[in-house]
């Protein structure tokens, strides 16, 4: 008697299951293309992006219209916005990847033992990479485009508040990876829109190889505890600028006006200000006099409140929350510090480990500031705004990690790699 055919697993696995166990494959036959058919599919992408603009913008006005009727906050709203500029902003970004150097096959160590072995660790794909995010739809691209260059498949799950473009973005992108000639499935939107796919998602171990969460500080923090798959920590912006008593004051009203206002809504402006007092009484009516004019709100202990009296600056007592409060928003924690290890204290206690910032002309107090903060960025004399991955020539950016394993600050291209050694030896036993 024959045994019957066993029947695929496939056949039993959720939606969910079933898309990573898509995207399982689709990654196999990615990982050996060359850069060459890597890269035209990318150009695809772009181009598609371009075409198709009025399609995208339709679907984002959807979820736009529905994220204003439920209340939504200014700043998550002008986040969840497509125009048909962003729109062309993100196919440039598209085509910036292009013109990165391709991480895989990169020889990262190698040397010939001495017995005789040629011994070599190159960098490979991560495999089926997980994103877990909110309602930002440029990361549907952003991270398309870099895990495709980098030779994983990934797996998208935006918030429900993005359904609509998110899913025309996929599909858009899906359309045009696979005219390319590439698997469409080594980009996929998770299935569902409720809690559960997430947290599936999260329980995909096996089949999911790691996942990286974008967001905010409690999407983070849920996907950290409870996921069973790697995860790479991105962090939230408790950003910090450092006032030093050497400090150009013009400089320093720039550099501080740009880390909290240029654009307050993500996790690389400035969230606090700390004034050394020796420059305080000359800075603090200029600095808060700036912030009025951009429309900050400013969080001050005593000092800060004493120094906008009969000004027009909008400033209002700190409570003890302000100082680990990552507003994304026109406010901003301040005070006053005696000195330059007070800051870095301040900061050591209420940092999320993203970027901080010094402005100074003394080199002493500069290095001194680099080597005790321990944040992924320090930034001397310049805002906090550039920590992020297009701005240091990685192109997008799949996220900021404030970890210490694997990856650390902006993740690019070689961070979304592992490695693995090629063993060759001339009949070589043990």
């Amino acid at each position: 008697m024959t045994s019957p055919i066993p029947v695929s697993p496939y056949d039993n696995m959720t939606p969910v299951a079933q898309a990573a166990y898509r995207a399982r494959s689709a990654a196999a036959d990615l990982a050996p293309m060359p850069r060459s058919v890597k890269d035209d599919a990318l150009l695809a992408i772009a181009d598609a992006l371009e075409v198709r603009t009025r399609e995208i913008v339709e679907a984002n006005a959807k979820d736009v219209a529905r994220a204003k009727e439920a209340g939504t906050s200014d700043t998550v709203v002008d986040r969840l916005t497509l125009t048909p500029e962003r729109v062309r902003a993100i196919a440039a970004d598209v085509r910036d990847v292009v013109a990165l150097p391709d991480p895989v096959g990169e020889v990262v160590r190698g040397s010939t033992l001495p017995n005789g072995i040629d011994l070599r660790q190159v960098r490979v794909p991560l495999g089926v990479v997980g994103i877990i995010y909110e309602a930002r739809p440029n990361v549907t691209v952003d991270a398309a485009a870099l895990c495709l260059k980098s030779g994983n498949a990934v797996l998208l799950r935006g918030s429900s508040s993005a359904y609509d473009s998110n899913t025309a973005l996929v599909r858009v992108v899906r359309d045009a990876v696979g005219g390319a000639g590439l698997p469409a499935d080594v980009v996929q939107l998770v299935p569902g829109e409720s809690r559960d796919s997430v947290t599936e998602l999260m329980r995909a171990r096996g089949l999911v190889d790691v996942l990286i969460p974008r967001g905010g500080a409690s999407l983070i923090r849920t996907v950290v505890e409870q996921s069973t798959v790697p995860v790479i920590e991105t962090g939230t912006g408790n950003c910090h600028v450092y006032v030093d008593a050497q400090a150009d004051l013009d400089m320093a009203v720039e550099i501080l006006v740009n880390s909290k206002a240029q654009r307050p809504s993500v996790c690389n402006a400035a969230e606090t200000l700390l004034v050394h007092q020796d420059i305080a009484d000359a800075f603090l009516p200029r600095a808060l006099e700036a912030l009025a004019e951009a429309g900050v709100t400013v969080h001050g202990d005593e000092r800060v409140v004493a120094a906008a009296e009969g000004s027009k600056a909008t400033v209002v007592p700190a409570t003890p929350d302000d100082w680990e409060t990552e507003y994304l928003s026109y406010d901003i924690a301040a005070g006053v510090v005696d000195s330059l290890d007070r800051a870095v204290e301040h900061i050591r206690l209420w940092t999320s480990g993203h970027t901080e910032a010094i402005v100074t002309t003394s080199q002493q107090a500069a290095r001194r500031f680099t080597q005790l903060v321990d944040s992924t960025t320090v930034a001397v004399n310049a805002s906090t705004r550039f920590t992020d991955g297009g701005q240091f020539g990685f192109g997008a950016e799949i996220g900021i990690s404030t970890q210490k394993l694997h990856a650390r600050g902006p993740m690019g291209l070689p961070e979304l790699t592992s490695t693995k050694y090629i063993v060759t030896g001339d009949g070589h036993v043990r």
